[in-house]
């Protein structure tokens, strides 16, 4: 893609944020050249951020020939409208976009929020009720991809799609939240489907080189933790 005045992509965000991930993860599948502006998380927001998004105040913020975009699944669906050449990430029958749309949506309110809760937990019992959380929701997305995938590498089929890119950004926190507890949430016991999905998607060309290194990533969340 060009690079003008009209056209010229820039993506305001942060390495370890999942959410930016998803941002870079569409961009990277439509072949879409951006530069990447890095915002700071743990300290002040940059003016760029604020002029951008004043209402969330909050990355990613896609701006696009001078027009800002928000929310990472709103950013997703406008990739995938705008540059519209395969591969799609939102199904092209209604019900399927609606039903990825659904399972995203689940694994924001749910997903996210439970491995936040077992980072965060200040006790074994809350601790243990966020591990069982947890666990009830890798295996309702076991059953879904298994549903989605219909045998084939994605939950979007052949290709990423919409509900990889949602899930898939979160692999990173979730093996961070693994090495925190000692629990195995993705393992081929009870979640084969998700334990070889993560390989695959970890290991497509429009991920692995955006992916946040667990180590490093580890890292950060304990020093954001213990501020």
């Amino acid at each position: 893609m060009a690079r003008n005045g009209s056209n010229e992509v820039k993506l305001i965000g942060a390495w370890p944020s999942p959410f930016v991930l998803r941002a870079r993860i569409a961009l990277n599948l439509k072949s879409v050249q951006y530069e990447f502006l890095e915002e700071d998380i743990l300290n002040s927001k940059s003016e760029l951020l604020l002029k951008y998004n004043p209402i969330h105040k909050k990355i990613p913020v896609l701006i696009h020939g001078g027009k800002p975009i928000c929310e990472s699944l709103n950013i997703v669906q406008y990739v995938d409208e705008v540059w519209s050449s395969d591969p799609a990430i939102l199904p092209s029958e209604p019900f399927d976009r609606a039903v990825a749309r659904f399972w995203d949506m689940y694994i924001d309110e749910h997903c996210y929020t439970s491995i936040n809760g077992v980072a965060g937990a200040k006790d074994d019992e809350e601790r243990i009720a966020a591990v069982e959380k947890l666990q009830g929701c890798m295996s309702l997305l076991e059953e879904a991809f298994q549903k989605c995938s219909n045998g084939r590498d994605f939950f979007g089929g052949d290709n990423i799609g919409f509900i990889d890119i949602g899930f898939g950004s979160m692999l990173s926190p979730l093996r961070v939240v693994e090495k925190f507890s000692g629990v195995k949430f993705l393992n081929p016991d009870k979640t084969p489907g998700l334990f070889q999905w993560a390989d695959r998607f970890c290991g497509h060309d429009a991920v692995k080189h955006v992916m946040p290194d667990v180590e490093r990533l580890a890292a950060f969340a304990m020093l954001k933790f213990n501020r």
